[in-house]
């Protein structure tokens, strides 16, 4: 089992008491500075094995789920008060995993062959491509 080094270990212990200071519902229900890192790291690992092996819906759940890790990270940091450069990782990070989710829940483009519609059996393009729009040149 790899060991932190000694100054990173008193700097996370020393973030988690101000997490607790901000939040005092987790030193309620017993969540530890080992626990939530541990959560939190087996969180990151999970989705991530998700978004890189796993295709399809999987990988966009992983993505929402680190999504919102990633804003309640935000969200401890901007109530402790950290400096920018402290988060701004996760801010980047952030960013990324919004702008993969957005692209990723765009509608697929059809292709030609079902974008023509069936008039008593007779295959006709559907509206919007058989006339160009106003103003515009049809090119083929």
């Amino acid at each position: 089992m790899a060991r932190m080094s000694s100054g990173i270990l008193y700097s996370s212990k020393r973030a988690y008491k101000s997490y607790v200071r901000a939040l005092p519902m987790l030193k309620k229900m017993g969540v530890s500075s080992i626990l939530l890192r541990k959560s939190i790291g087996a969180l990151e690992v999970a989705c991530g094995i998700v978004m890189t092996l796993v295709p399809g819906r999987p990988k966009d759940v992983a993505n929402f789920l680190l999504l919102l890790l990633v804003l309640a990270v935000l969200f401890f940091h901007q109530l402790v008060g950290d400096p920018l450069k402290r988060y701004a990782h996760a801010l980047v990070f952030g960013i990324l995993l919004t702008c993969r989710l957005l692209i990723a829940r765009q509608p697929e483009e059809l292709p030609p062959e079902k974008r023509m519609l069936s008039v008593n059996g007779d295959e006709q393009p559907l509206i919007h491509e058989a006339a160009p729009e106003k103003g515009k040149m049809k090119v083929s």
